[in-house]
């Protein structure tokens, strides 16, 4: 897949400054390479209970090309997906969290919250579509 160049890092720095409130060791930028393209999966680690979830992920011809469009999709996403909470517990735990996803719908938002982990470490108590603010 190539280096990481200063161009990448320099885009990786700004989708950082997009998320806000995170520390950069909890955004993760995972790279796959794919039948000649590369997707990007980007990760966010919620700092409390260490869980990843999948914020986003883009396909593009090179690193560069996914992290701009990561970018394009960050100017506009909360504009254009819903945001949803979801209540869980890791199985055989007693603490809930709740944890927010923006997605187009409910199943998008699921899958954001399941991405990489088995279906059946996890208790979903419940899926809530918020209000529009």
């Amino acid at each position: 897949m190539g280096a990481t160049t200063s161009l990448t890092r320099e885009v990786e720095k700004e989708i950082e400054g997009f998320l806000g409130g995170l520390e950069s060791n909890s955004i993760v930028f995972e790279y796959k390479e794919e039948l000649g393209h590369i997707k990007l999966d980007l990760i966010t680690v919620n700092p409390r209970h260490k869980q990843s979830f999948l914020f986003h992920s883009t396909e593009g011809l090179t690193k560069d090309d996914c992290l701009y469009k990561m970018l394009a999709y960050l100017r506009e996403y909360k504009v254009k997906e819903s945001s949803y909470t979801i209540q869980w517990s890791l199985m055989g735990a007693e603490e809930l969290h709740t944890s927010y996803f923006r997605a187009n719908n409910i199943l998008s938002a699921l899958d954001k919250f399941y991405h990489g982990r088995d279906l059946n470490s996890i208790v979903v108590f419940s899926v809530v579509l918020n209000p529009i603010a």
